[in-house]
């Protein structure tokens, strides 16, 4: 492994450096950028970057089940549960289950979601824009393609 993303100055334990860790950076990236984009979104459209991703998700993907769309969003299925749950009492998605059997029910958006994701599109671009724009477009290439294969890698792992 290599030591250059590692602490080991004689003044404590040996640990990562996460001003070097491409795994570490990566996670404080993603954190900072979707509590900002949370907190543009709440202030601006009254939701946060779950209910954003759930919009989303069910734009490219309507009629999916819970397990489609933990699957998706690599987040845990309590969670997409909650935000679908949530966004079914504003309105903004509802739920199909074949025989009234919960177990099996599929989530499409509503035109109340497709309005509200329609209208949130522009913002959320525009902020996606900000975070890369010291970026050229080869760099989000090779970031986009890096991305990737750490997916596949998680998933290997």
């Amino acid at each position: 492994m290599d030591s250059s993303f590692y602490i080991n100055d004689g003044s404590g334990d040996p640990t990562m450096d996460f001003a070097k860790s491409p795994a570490s950076l990566m996670v404080m990236a993603a954190t900072k950028y979707t509590r900002k984009v949370s907190q543009r979104l709440q202030k601006d459209f009254g939701i946060g970057a779950m209910d954003w991703r759930m919009l989303v998700m069910l734009t490219q993907e309507p009629d999916i089940p819970v397990a489609r769309a933990t699957e998706m969003l690599g987040i845990d299925k309590a969670a997409v549960s909650r935000a679908l749950t949530r966004m079914h009492k504003d309105g903004l998605v509802d739920f199909k289950a074949p025989q009234n059997d919960p177990r099996r029910k599929t989530w499409t958006l509503t035109k109340k979601g497709k309005d509200l994701h329609a209208d949130m599109l522009d913002t959320a671009l525009e902020m996606q824009d900000a975070l890369l724009a010291s970026a050229s477009y080869l760099d989000i290439k090779t970031l986009n393609k890096i991305l990737h294969q750490m997916l596949e890698n998680i998933e290997e792992m």
